[in-house]
Order: structure tokens, then C-alpha cells, then sequence
């Protein structure tokens, strides 16, 4: 079974995330090898990326969700080093703004979706209207248990529009959670990450994943389904996510477009 295959969240089934082990490197039993195909496939990414430029065809957006330093930024950091920045951009959505707060909640989403031609990274993303959304009961069980439905036809409309979705759900444990944050406290270059509402969020860890699950389970579909990838060891997160990203592509099967004149004609005469 290949990575993609193992590690989806397969179309209408349960995500059953208390029993994916976080910790899990799925045969990689070395380090080294896992960072050796990572650098192959970051490489691999940034060729892709061109063709994705030149063709002009498709857009591709990757969506990250996480636990509070579960790894999102990592992720950037580590997998799309080698993207050109000129046909890329990362969207962090935080709390929403009084504008974005006055329309639907997948208005602030839309003007962020790559165009043609273009790669765009989510960090946390339309999401959040079901999980912290529900976690906090900022709006009652009747609007968000409404939303599933309202993301898969969403996302079913940027997927007819040419736009290839990534999701990758970055699964950590509650123990590698607490290391983490211990981490930032001893780590002088680190203790600018500390939040206090990071802590606090830790009190609703189960309802968080009694979110991710339900939000897991009914939002993958045939056109965008979910990855649940095994982030306790970063290196194992960094590797899962690069190889599915790059599978993905392929699968695409771009080509660099013919040359729009008759270069028969050209002279540099």
C-alpha cells in the first residue's frame, strides 16, 4: 500500500484518530533515509512548480491543521523550502476581523484560494468553523453541524475549478504537546511562541478531538480528501507530507506548454 493510500482518511469512513499512533514512521526505521527523500522531494516540488507555472492549468492549495505546536510552521518551513516564492503564498488564519466577521465564514477563506498557476499554503484554514468554533460554543450546534456540508460543496467547487486540495491533519500526541511547550519555555529563541491561551487550550484536548474526528470523518471526499499524518517524530511529518504532495502532483500530469511562436522565425541576428 503506498503512503497516500495508508495515511488517508479514506472517503466515507471514520477517521478513527485514537487509533493512528502519532508515533508511527510506517517502516522508516532511520532518520537519515527519511531526510534523504525528503530533500529529493523538495527538489522534485520546486520542478513541479514550474510546469504547474508554465501550464497555467491548475492551482494547488495545502491545508495544515493542528494541535497548538503541532507542527504547522515546521511544515512550511521544511517541505516548501525549495518553492519559488513569487508563485507561492501562506495565509495564517487567526481570529476572525470585524470585516470578516460581518460575512459568511468562508468569505475570508475564498479570497485567499490560489489562482492558476499558483501554490497556496493554509495555515489553519476554513476549519476552525468547526472545531475551535464548536470547542468554545461560539455559535450554536445547529449552525456549525451545518458547516460539513457547506465545506465538501466548497471545496467541491475549487476542485471543478481546477484546484488540486492537500489536507493534512499534523496528529500529535498530548505528551509530545507538553514537550514541546517545556521546550519554548527553556529555549530562549523560542519563548516568543508562548501563549497563555495555548496552555489553556490544552484543559479541552478531548473535545478538540472529538472535533477533529467528526470534521475528519464527514469532510473527505473523493475530490479533497483528509491525510492524518503521524507528527511526533518531525522528521517522519516533514518526509509523509513532501511524498503525498509530490505523488499528488504527478498525478496531475502536467506538461510545459509548446512555444506560442514559430521559433523557425527567430533570429537573434
Amino acid at each position: 500500500m503506498n503512503l497516500s493510500k495508508r495515511l488517508m482518511v479514506e472517503p466515507g469512513t471514520k477517521a478513527g484518530i485514537p487509533k493512528r499512533d502519532p508515533r508511527s514512521t510506517h517502516g522508516f526505521k532511520a532518520r537519515e533515509d527519511a531526510e534523504e527523500t525528503l530533500q529529493k522531494n523538495t527538489a522534485h516540488l520546486s520542478e513541479l512548480q514550474y510546469v504547474l507555472y508554465a501550464e497555467n492549468k491548475h492551482a494547488v492549495l495545502v491545508i495544515l491543521q493542528a494541535m497548538d505546536a503541532g507542527g504547522k510552521d515546521g511544515t512550511i518551513r521544511h517541505v516548501m523550502t525549495g518553492l519559488n516564492p513569487q508563485g507561492t503564498r501562506v495565509t495564517s488564519f487567526k481570529v476572525p476581523t470585524p470585516e470578516e466577521s460581518a460575512h459568511d465564514f468562508l468569505w475570508r477563506i475564498h479570497r485567499h484560494v490560489p489562482g492558476r498557476g499558483e501554490i497556496g499554503i493554509f495555515n489553519r484554514s476554513h476549519y476552525e468553523d468547526v472545531l475551535v468554533v464548536r470547542v468554545h460554543k461560539l455559535v450554536p450546534r445547529e449552525v456549525w453541524s451545518k458547516r460539513y456540508d457547506e465545506i465538501n460543496a466548497f471545496e467541491r467547487t475549487l476542485s471543478e475549478s481546477d484546484v488540486k486540495i492537500f489536507k493534512f491533519f499534523l496528529h500529535i500526541s498530548k505528551e509530545e504537546q507538553k514537550e514541546r511547550f517545556q521546550q519554548r519555555l527553556q529555549d530562549p529563541t523560542k519563548r516568543w511562541k508562548v501563549s497563555a491561551a495555548d496552555f489553556a487550550e490544552r484543559k479541552y484536548w478531548d473535545d478538540y478531538m472529538e472535533a477533529y474526528e467528526d470534521a475528519l470523518t464527514f469532510c473527505s471526499t473523493d475530490w479533497a480528501p483528509w491525510y492524518v499524518i503521524p507528527a511526533d517524530k518531525k522528521w517522519y511529518r516533514n518526509f509523509a507530507v513532501s511524498q503525498i504532495i509530490a505523488d499528488g502532483l504527478k498525478g496531475l500530469h502536467m506538461r510545459l506548454p509548446e512555444p506560442s511562436l514559430d521559433l523557425s522565425h527567430i533570429s537573434l541576428e
